[in-house]
């Protein structure tokens, strides 16, 4: 009779214990941001920074988990099967929610299997070009290409925007360029480097260290503006191709059916940190934009990505192994 009262007494103070957790404000223990790329690369890098100033507005751990493998869908596909309480949030980007749609079969839904918390950072690629090239504009690229038909150009891989935007050159300029993909930024800015191929586009965060040490010569932005990062670079359109803009991006999403206060709280807070002076600084030396859309229109900017990538990708012709 005893360990039957005993044993009351123990469920009574679990739930007990149990209904004060959930009574507890949001949040109540760590929050983690999760990366579908390794560390030390530009989503990780962006990641830290936004943690590490998060952590002081929420007053809880904020920590970044990477999880890479699949261009980002492993790490997309944790997040949108994981509990909907706000502790595990996913750092998107372009490929994930606007580029690999369109070229892979998912597990979840871009837009429907998540809330969006907040836009964090947009930026541009930068164009460049091995040293040893005589390149130093892109008209001068343009008429290297046209004079060496199948000329060359690195990307990151197979479906990454560093090679739509090769693509989107292509198209642009009407010039016969052949695709090197690689096994991410670093190994295509490597090989450029080594002449094994003659152009690429790549994120500023991954490029602009190899073009300031002069290891690699740049020649654009791709954005609409010049960047902060190399406001001496002129953009695509400024170089004479109108029609070329290609800008990455990356936002914070949390899975579908998270509470309205827990979203709210997390924008609140991304958005403050975006606003602070240390990740605005950290943004402004990649050459990145703060992002400015949260909740609604973020969601809206995702279905706009989701149409004009899938687009580029069809006429592209793009495939991943």
């Amino acid at each position: 009779m005893k360990s039957w009262k005993l044993r009351g007494v123990l469920v009574c103070v679990g739930l007990l214990a149990a209904g004060s957790a959930a009574a507890q404000p949001y949040p109540a223990k760590p929050v983690r941001i999760v990366v579908g790329f390794a560390a030390g690369g530009s989503t990780d890098k962006l990641a830290r920074v936004l943690a590490m100033r998060m952590t002081d507005i929420l007053g809880q751990s904020v920590i970044v988990d990477n999880r890479p493998g699949a261009a980002g869908n492993l790490a997309a596909e944790l997040v949108a099967t994981s509990p909907a309480d706000g502790y595990t949030v996913f750092m998107a980007t372009l490929s994930s929610q606007a580029i690999n749609p369109h070229l892979y079969k998912l597990k979840f839904d871009p837009i429907k299997s998540f809330e969006p918390i907040a836009l964090v950072a947009k930026y541009p690629l930068l164009l460049v070009v091995p040293p040893q090239l005589r390149i130093n504009s892109v008209p001068e690229l343009i008429a290297h290409a046209k004079a060496n038909p199948g000329t060359f150009y690195a990307s990151s891989g197979n479906g990454s925007p560093a090679h739509l935007a090769g693509e989107i050159f292509k198209g642009t300029a009407g010039v016969d360029v052949q695709h090197i993909p690689y096994k991410g930024g670093g190994p295509a800015m490597l090989a450029l480097m080594a002449n094994e191929a003659q152009f690429g586009f790549e994120t500023i965060p991954s490029a602009i260290g190899y073009a300031r040490g002069g290891k690699l010569k740049g020649l654009a932005v791709t954005s609409d503006r010049r960047s902060t990062a190399s406001p001496d670079l002129p953009t695509m359109q400024e170089a004479g191709l109108k029609d070329f803009s290609v800008t990455s991006w990356a936002g914070l999403l949390a899975p579908a059916g998270t509470p309205k206060s827990v979203i709210d709280r997390l924008t609140q807070a991304t958005q403050a940190a975006i606003g602070s002076p240390a990740v605005a600084t950290a943004l402004a030396s990649d050459g990145a934009e703060p992002g400015s859309g949260g909740g609604a229109d973020f969601k809206r900017f995702m279905n706009d990505e989701l149409q004009t990538w899938g687009k580029v990708v069809r006429a592209s012709g793009a495939k991943v192994d």
